[in-house]
């Protein structure tokens, strides 16, 4: 029997590849073939250490760059970012299952926030205010935290990191991600991307793992903050057990993202967006649109468009360009998917477990149902596959009771051509990110993104404004300089004069 040595992906620490002190690993297969293509090594505790230890060092030196000369280095990582644009798609495509087109669109929502973290010159310009009293100056600014590290999900390998690193390296501080072991090589990418552009040693590592690695980094005494996008489980335990350690912690959750489409929107625009955000990069999105509230005489017609669409998506592997829809990431997670479908009473219009492909990807096709209720395990559940469900109401208002009823409040969206209903549903729907005909409501770098309710653990949203209140601290300088030194001091409380 013939054998094929695989790859072994190894972590990035100091500024260099390193095995670190673990055999264990895991397998990195290519979701279009079932194939294992890669071997991760997984970390053990003393790998966390030696990146952090590495982020530690570096933080001393680098908490003392100019602003300036972090923001070049950040234009320099982003101009290499786009440079390899087809290159980091590729990889995606090729571990995570994802379209290329797809898969690039990922990196540009990445690369826009590098853009964002271009401006910290700007961004972390303080205020002054002179003469708040006599011979009396205040001013503020704000400082780095320390070491910060990230956790992130397989479904952005390149997008969702860069909603932290960027961010953080920006502001003065050094980063220690912690990516999927599903989909590992495009963080070594991108810490190969940040040396070129002239990121010294240290100041960006990735460190692989599973359980062990989390565990080390939400219990390192020596790591300030760290952000996650996952499950909403796992958020709750991150933000729990990081918060106990001392960190700032910024954990985002789960999501079953509704898109309420009335009787007075453009129903084949409305089918158009509603089939891209359902089935696009398989479903395996946070912000993709589950549910499909079809709103009294909008149901019939927008069901009928729905099944056309549904129907004609061209499902293959990813890195072959007539592809609509690539496969889900592994063969776990389509039996999670097709046992979902399995196991309904709702009326299944379009059934993905019909789809028929040469080979052992990890394929299941769009799935269509219909007349779902909120008892049902399909609605209840974040499936996080191509799976659209119909829920049907009368009206608006019982559409807003639906959703905000909800668990999760992450994304949600309302198609219709009326302004009044727009503002009416924009005002009282109880979620994060909100589109008006604009169906995965992801916003621009300079805005913030983040959930409400079981979507979000933490006081803040990741990049934009708060992205930067995350990574640093304030600090508020009240200054005199008297023009006698012997002016004398008294007991009482200090005012303004």
């Amino acid at each position: 029997m013939t054998t094929v040595d695989l790859k072994t992906i190894q972590h990035r620490i100091g500024g260099a590849e390193t095995p670190g002190s673990s055999t264990r690993t895991a397998p990195v297969y290519d979701p279009a073939t079932g194939a294992e293509q890669a071997q991760v090594l997984l970390a053990e505790r003393a790998d966390v250490d030696a990146a952090v230890a590495a982020a530690r060092t570096a933080f001393e030196s680098w908490k003392e760059v100019s602003v300036v000369r972090r923001s070049r280095v950040m234009f320099a990582f982003r101009n290499l970012v786009e440079q390899h644009l087809d290159d980091l798609a590729r990889i995606v495509a090729s571990e995570h299952g994802k379209v290329v087109e797809d898969a690039k669109g990922e990196v540009i929502r990445g690369m826009e926030v590098a853009e964002f973290a271009c401006g910290i010159p700007q961004l972390l310009k303080g205020e002054y205010s002179d003469q708040v009293s006599g011979g009396v100056d205040s001013f503020s600014f704000r400082q780095p935290l320390g070491v910060c590290a990230g956790i992130t999900p397989f479904n952005f390998p390149v997008m969702v990191p860069m909603w932290m690193h960027p961010m953080a390296i920006a502001t003065g501080n050094t980063f220690v991600l912690k990516p999927s072991e599903r989909d590992p090589s495009a963080s070594n990418f991108i810490a190969e991307l940040y040396a070129e552009a002239g990121l010294p040693a240290g100041v960006f590592n990735v460190v692989h793992g599973d359980k062990v690695a989390v565990d080390a980094i939400l219990e390192h005494p020596d790591i300030d903050a760290v952000s996650f996008v996952g499950s909403t489980p796992i958020a709750q335990y991150v933000h729990g057990k990081a918060s106990a350690s001392g960190k700032r912690v910024q954990a985002l959750g789960g999501a079953k993202n509704h898109a309420v489409v009335l009787p007075d929107a453009d129903l084949d625009f409305a089918a158009n967006h509603l089939t891209a955000a359902g089935f696009g990069s398989a479903g395996q999105r946070c912000m993709a649109i589950a549910v499909a509230v079809a709103v009294g005489d909008a149901a019939e017609p927008l069901i009928e468009r729905l099944k056309a669409k549904a129907e004609a998506i061209k499902v293959g592997p990813g890195l072959e360009p007539d592809s609509d829809m690539g496969p889900v990431v592994t063969a776990q997670a389509r039996e999670r998917i097709v046992g979902y479908i399995d196991g309904t009473t709702a009326d299944v219009v379009v059934d993905g477990r019909e789809l028929e492909i040469d080979g052992d990807g990890f394929f299941v096709g769009p799935t269509l149902l219909d007349r779902v209720t909120p008892e049902m395990d399909a609605y209840r559940d974040e499936i996080f596959g191509p799976v659209l469900a119909v829920v049907r109401v009368e009206t608006l208002d019982e559409a807003i009771e639906l959703i905000n009823a909800n668990s999760y409040a992450n994304g949600t969206a309302i198609f219709t051509s009326s302004g009044e209903a727009a503002r009416t549903f924009q005002r009282q729907i109880q979620v994060g990110m909100i589109g008006i005909n604009v169906p995965i409501p992801v916003p621009m770098a300079f805005y913030s993104f983040g959930g409400w309710k079981s979507s979000l653990f933490g006081d803040t949203h990741v990049h934009g404004p708060e992205g930067i209140k995350f990574y640093t601290r304030g600090k508020v300088v009240t200054s005199r300089w008297p023009e006698d030194a012997r002016d004398p001091s008294h007991m009482h409380f200090p005012t303004a004069t």
